[in-house]
């Protein structure tokens, strides 16, 4: 009963050994901190009292200095009244006593109940106060740090975002706002539960400094009990959350709209649900030993703190005997003292959960440092708003935690006014080298990708950005309307109807659009409530849109067709190609070598490395035959020498079934 509550391995269930193996536990960022509470002791959580309400009202401080005075000038007020209205009870159990049996002497009494009523209207006036203040500083708090976290992940480095090291620090950051809020809270509440005992203890030093300890002695089984039946409830909460997390998958699965035709043909909802009421039991179980320790931990805190209360109340008497105490000091006592034992349960709670709550925070101020320290640099030398030509000189990149580097020496310019094409085989850099034209990635091991004479290195990274169109495969659905999918291409841009409609003919998907509920106006996100959703194909012309209206000096264009069938590809490809001017650089990504046929230059990766450059004609043309002609030749075979099937007819079911 004595020893601190430990982690052991939860019961694992048949059921969850078939399906996942063992404990489902989540590796997300949350999961850090599951069991923080259990690291704490009660002189612990005492110890680091003072630096979390520090760190919290510092945060106040920075937020809204207003709100954080008003909260404490209220809280330190409800402390004096706490304490006042313990001497206006004494006062007025000193005047009923002493009437005695003349009912005339209790007018005497009068005066401390005008003045309990006094305080009592005063301490709700003030707690309301501070509830108000409090509430107004919560979502203040909140809303700095979120926004805090929001433009610092903006801001960091491409590099950093793909760091798994980095990337799970920033899974965990993103609760450090939340928890910031609810630190506001706690640290208020324990404030309270501090002032709370402070009072009572100042009254019991007021009436005799030897009950001062005998506070001590009755306070510290309750603190203990509370402590040990809170550490036992979470550490049953996240044993039983294992089981939870499991069940939930499963309820999930059952209505699931991607498992269900498996749930009905092969019979697995049964399954399922046999699984699922497996471990229902095993979450009843640990129900049933938490109420047991409970019984027994509140069992003993309440024998401890009746020895406590039993050496007070001889000590009181004895105290009362010989003189040194009054009757009413002696009500007025045993007021103070259940007031302070109250208190130490609520403090012992809350305390808890600052110290969780302040792990959360602690990691996002981390984030914050970290994240400036792999920021992209503001500012830099200007870019040329239509370079003459881009040159990579000798162009190398590593991702983070990889031994090989993804691009290696590679070299060749984009004259203004051209079209390129890389190709090559999955893993051979292709993707890589369009990080690094748009600037997401910076070269590594000396090389240099620079726009006329600027190195991209040493330029103004955000201008660069705004230089590039990026449209590639996996480009990013945004659950906004038709024209704001639109419109992002460009968000600072101001667009009229006119300028949206444009590039939505250009691409196609005029047609799409005019045919949602809203036209331009439609929410696309079927998740919503008066949403509608687009196939891929249409929201592969949503894309080209995109690009069409943010009007860049550099199109890159990463395997743009893989949505479309293949009249639909064509027709994208000729609009890719349409975008071409003068005064624009079209640089295309994709598998398909028919596509690029007709561009100014082909460049051919192979792990890692540039191997051939040319036309299409010059690259046929060479001898022994280009790793291109391969390609190329290989793709149209496949279409050229498909395998003929016989399809039978309407007269020929003996046949079908046969074969």
């Amino acid at each position: 009963m004595l020893r601190r509550p430990r982690l052991t391995e939860p019961k694992v269930s048949a059921s969850e050994l078939e399906l996942f193996g063992g404990p489902l536990r989540y590796d997300m960022g949350w999961s850090t901190h599951e069991y923080a509470r259990l690291d704490l002791t009660l002189w612990g959580a005492l110890k680091s009292l003072p630096g979390l309400v520090g760190r919290t009202i510092a945060l106040a401080w920075r937020t809204d200095r207003r709100s954080l005075i008003t909260v404490g000038v209220t809280e330190v007020g409800q402390g004096i009244a706490a304490a006042v209205k313990l001497l206006a009870l004494n006062a007025a159990l000193h005047a009923i006593l002493a009437a005695g049996t003349d009912v005339r002497g209790l007018r005497h009494a009068l005066p401390a109940g005008v003045m309990l009523v006094v305080i009592n209207s005063v301490n709700a006036l003030l707690a309301s106060w501070s509830t108000s203040a409090a509430g107004s500083l919560e979502p203040k708090v909140e809303r700095a740090a979120s926004e805090q976290y929001l433009a610092a992940c903006e801001r960091v480095e491409m590099e950093a975002i793909e760091d798994g090291a980095f990337r799970e620090l920033i899974d965990r950051a993103q609760y450090g706002a939340n928890e910031a809020r609810h630190m506001i809270g706690s640290s208020v509440a324990a404030i309270n539960s501090v002032l709370s005992l402070v009072a009572s203890g100042g009254v019991l030093l007021t009436l005799n400094p030897a009950l001062l300890p005998m506070l001590i002695l009755i306070v510290a089984p309750r603190g203990w009990g509370v402590m040990r039946v809170a550490q036992q409830r979470y550490l049953s909460t996240m044993t039983w959350i294992e089981h939870l997390r499991a069940s939930r998958v499963l309820s999930n699965l059952l209505t699931s709209v991607t498992a269900a035709l498996e749930v009905r043909v092969h019979g697995v909802g049964a399954y399922l649900l046999r699984h699922f009421k497996t471990m229902s039991h095993t979450a009843e179980s640990e129900q049933e030993r938490l109420a047991k320790d409970k019984a027994r931990t509140e069992l003993a805190a309440s024998a401890l703190q009746g020895v406590g209360y039993l050496l007070t109340f001889t000590l009181m008497i004895s105290l009362c005997l010989t003189g040194h105490m009054s009757v009413a000091a002696f009500g007025t006592a045993v007021m103070a003292l259940n007031s302070g034992s109250a208190g130490i349960g609520a403090l012992v709670h809350t305390m808890s959960q600052l110290h969780e709550q302040s792990l959360y925070v602690h990691d996002l101020a981390d984030f914050l440092v970290k994240s400036q320290e792999r920021a992209i640099p503001q500012g830099g030398l200007p870019l040329p708003e239509r370079p003459r030509s881009i040159h990579l000189d000798h162009v190398s990149f590593r991702y983070p935690g990889r031994d090989e580097p993804a691009v290696k020496d590679v070299s060749f310019s984009i004259p203004l006014g051209s079209v390129i094409a890389l190709v090559g085989p999955n893993g051979s850099g292709k993707s890589t080298l369009v990080r690094l034209l748009s600037g997401l990635h910076l070269p590594g091991e000396g090389g240099q990708i620079r726009w006329d004479d600027v190195d991209v290195a040493e330029a103004d990274r955000r201008q660069l950005f705004g230089h590039v169109s990026l449209l590639t495969q996996t480009f990013e659905r945004w659950p906004f309307t038709a024209a704001a999918n639109i419109r992002i291409g460009e968000p600072e841009r101001a667009a009229t109807a006119e300028e949206l409609h444009a590039s939505a003919v250009y691409a196609g998907a005029d047609g799409d659009i005019a045919a949602l509920p809203r036209g331009m106006d439609t929410l696309l996100g079927k998740q919503f409530r008066g949403g509608s959703d687009l196939s891929g194909g249409q929201w592969q012309k949503i894309g080209l849109a995109r690009a069409h209206f943010r009007d860049a000096c550099m199109i890159i264009v990463d395997e743009p067709t893989a949505a479309l069938d293949p009249d639909a590809e064509q027709r994208a490809f000729d609009q890719i190609l349409g975008l071409a001017g003068p005064d624009r650089i079209i640089v295309l990504v994709t598998h398909r070598m028919a596509a690029v046929r007709h561009v100014d230059r082909i460049f051919v990766m192979h792990e890692g490395h540039l191997i051939e450059q040319g036309s299409h004609t010059e690259l046929f043309a060479a001898e022994p035959p280009s790793r291109y002609a391969q390609m190329y030749r290989l793709q149209a075979e496949q279409y050229e020498h498909l395998p003929a099937r016989a399809v039978p007819g309407p007269t020929q079911p003996a046949a079908a079934e046969s074969n």
